[in-house]
């Protein structure tokens, strides 16, 4: 007892309520990778669905691994105005339990290592939709690997770590750019090069569990973008309300399209339409005023909707419609962030095209449209360069037995129980 109040007497004041909001928001965030487990393990056929949701379960350990030994660091130290950081805070080093925060002075450097932790866990594992049922795990491993390495992390540094791209005025609040576009892409280069399912009639096998995880997903996203003002004040408010309305219109909107086309209100299609005002909000969140949220959510529903359409149309099989969600609506969220935004709203933004800032919505542009280009043609190159080590598809008979029995050897649903 005598030497906690000693620590506490020499230990920095800290903000104790954004210290508090931001542990929450760190375990909310933390919560959607075993959400998107849910939900992409119950888009999936019977046979893979623990192949596909022990994807998302190895990002949440291996990349707390890597985030320590070296990730944060190269996101968020050294390197200001370039394309990625150094190795000062490797391990830690230098920061210790009574750090602060230096983006705020509020909360302790511990929280924000943890809450960004838990962006760099979720962000590869959104990937792992697109190629459910055919990539090896020991590909994947690889692969979850580099690609944070050479692409999450420098994208990070770049927009969120004082890099290339903040320098340069453009705005992400919590993920559009750095999070879906990158990821997004990258899912459409994961289908190229791995190529369609061979049985392309793979139907869901738990709609609830889409439910589920969907839920979770919505819940965690609060802590994923009213989170990402790092303390709390009124900006805080606005981003977790921008949030809820974004993903509510978005949703209705994709109901009535599918309802309207199909003559059905679909489960899956209203689920699917609440992730994709989620994705097209979170680079918007704290930037935008509040009336811009629905119109927003509205663009998202239909404009996903008709990504994946398109998707359709054009035979990519992207399973889980990681592109058509995540992709399109992180680039749609980042480009409407140029047109939406308000310094009226938030000082520590910019003024969108509708309130004079045209250079500022051309940046986006520019920024968004590179980030998406780079996660596509490196993710490719990748896979080659993945595919000299191990392969990257399984073999056919593999794939037709299901990876769940030929790789992880268990099921899901033991068959011979009451």
């Amino acid at each position: 007892m005598v030497l906690d109040s000693i620590l506490l007497q020499i230990a920095p004041a800290i903000d104790t309520g954004s210290t508090a909001f931001m542990l929450l928001a760190t375990s909310l965030v933390m919560l959607m990778t075993p959400g998107l487990a849910f939900f992409y393990g119950g888009l999936a056929s019977k046979r893979n669905i623990l192949g596909i949701m022990i994807q998302s379960f190895v990002s949440l350990a291996w990349t707390t691994v890597l985030w320590f030994i070296f990730g944060y660091s190269l996101c968020f130290s050294g390197g200001e105005g370039g394309i990625i950081g150094n190795l000062d805070k490797a391990f830690l080093s230098g920061v210790s339990f009574d750090t602060i925060y230096a983006g705020n002075g509020k909360i302790p450097e511990f929280v924000f290592f943890a809450y960004q932790m838990m962006f760099a866990i979720i962000t590869p594992a959104l990937i792992t939709g697109a190629f459910v049922n055919r990539v090896s795990f020991k590909a994947y491993f690889i692969f979850l690997t580099v690609w944070q390495i050479l692409v999450y992390y420098p994208f990070v540094h770049m927009v969120w770590g004082g890099g290339l791209l903040a320098q340069w005025g453009v705005l992400d609040f919590a993920g559009g750019i750095v999070v879906h576009a990158t990821a997004g892409f990258a899912a459409l280069a994961s289908v190229f090069y791995v190529g369609a399912r061979s049985d392309k009639n793979s139907t869901p096998n738990s709609i609830p569990l889409v439910a589920i995880g969907s839920g979770l997903l919505w819940f965690g996203w609060y802590g994923f973008n009213a989170g990402s003002e790092v303390q709390v004040d009124f900006i805080t408010s606005l981003a977790f309300l921008n949030t809820d309305l974004a993903a509510s219109f978005a949703t209705i909107t994709w109901l009535i399209i599918e309802w309207t086309r199909e003559r059905r209100p679909k489960l899956i299609g209203l689920l699917t339409g609440s992730i994709a005002g989620l994705a097209t909000i979170t680079p918007c969140a704290g930037f935008v005023p509040i009336w811009a949220s629905p119109i927003i959510g509205i663009l998202a529903g239909g404009v996903c909707y008709l990504a994946v359409q398109l998707k359709n149309k054009m035979k990519w099989d992207d399973a889980l419609d990681v592109w058509g969600v995540h992709g399109v609506g992180g680039v749609l969220g980042s480009i409407l962030l140029g047109v939406f935004a308000s310094k009226m709203v938030n000082g520590a933004g910019a003024d969108g095209a509708i309130f004079g800032g045209g250079a500022f919505l051309g940046k986006q542009i520019v920024a968004t449209i590179g980030a998406a280009i780079y996660g596509f043609v490196f993710t490719y190159l990748m896979l080659i360069v993945i595919n000299f080590i191990t392969p990257v598809r399984v073999k056919p008979e593999a794939e037709k037995e299901g990876l769940d029995v030929s790789i992880h050897g268990e099921k899901a649903y033991d068959e011979g129980a009451l």
